[in-house]
């Protein structure tokens, strides 16, 4: 009996946006955290990284933040507590509930077997298909619906992004596999 199950996409990165603050002293911040760093020279944003979970947060005066690297919504709701908690301790007052959401998922799929890229290009002579061989060696395909955008390479790896859920991520990977069974 074989075991061919459904095998889930592998979570790569979540990025997630939104307000914690009214504002941020970010020059307070940085002097006050040691893993902060602050150069406005190059970026007019903090970059506060975290070692567990391991991410990294965009600190913006605004109030506002970017947190990107987590590998699990567990890590991703952890580090944001981490960062609220640290927030506090600074001295930075927060809102009582974040508006944090998840903006992006990046995940990695293998389909298993061999795709021929050319095939798939004559196939479905779609819009929404990128293959320039000479200058990236994957397929861009860019899903309708779930809005999901997949890099297709010959060796089967998959890389979906633009997802704001698992939920999106898979129905875009069934899709491709409903989609290059029939080719």
């Amino acid at each position: 009996m074989s075991e061919e199950k459904f095998q889930s996409p592998k979570i790569e990165n979540i990025v997630a946006s939104g307000s914690i603050a009214d504002s941020i002293d970010l020059e307070m911040l940085s002097a006050k955290l040691e893993n902060c760093d602050l150069n406005t020279k190059r970026f007019p944003g903090a970059v506060f990284r975290l070692q567990k979970p391991k991410i990294a947060v965009l600190i913006f005066s605004s109030g506002k933040v970017v947190i990107t690297g987590a590998r699990s919504h567990e890590d991703l709701l952890q580090g944001q507590e981490i960062l609220i908690q640290t927030m506090k301790d600074a001295g930075v007052i927060c809102h009582d509930t974040p508006d944090v959401a998840v903006t992006n998922m990046v995940c990695s799929y293998d389909l298993g077997k061999y795709i021929n890229l050319n095939k798939v290009v004559i196939t479905l002579n779609l819009e929404n298909i990128e293959y320039e061989p000479e200058q990236f060696p994957g397929l861009v395909y860019r899903i309708s619906d779930p809005k999901i955008v997949a890099l297709l390479f010959s060796s089967g790896k998959i890389i979906l992004t633009g997802g704001k859920t698992m939920e999106n991520i898979e129905r875009g990977v069934a899709f491709l596999e409903q989609m290059l069974g029939n080719i």
